[in-house]
């Protein structure tokens, strides 16, 4: 597995833990004194999730180029025609 496919996954399971740790935060709201780690419990994952956001959002800017644009419309052309490239 390439490093950005690594990436991809890891936000994805950031994501369900981010969603558990908020529904254990409203789940502990109702409560007369709120544990401070619960509150904390919510960011961490937040701010990784932040991190690697911005990693896979500036990842197509900071990419090469697979060639040019010529070569990239004629194969986007061809495969539209049902034929080979």
């Amino acid at each position: 597995m390439n490093w950005s496919k690594w990436i991809r996954q890891f936000h994805r399971w950031l994501a369900v833990a981010f969603t558990l740790a908020v529904l254990a935060n409203l789940a502990v709201m109702g409560q007369d004194k709120i544990a401070f780690w619960v509150g904390a419990l919510t960011l961490v994952p937040l701010f990784l999730l932040m991190f690697t956001g911005l990693y896979m959002f500036a990842l197509p800017y900071f990419s090469r180029p697979s060639g040019s644009m010529e070569e990239t419309s004629a194969v986007s052309a061809s495969s539209r025609h049902g034929r080979g490239g």
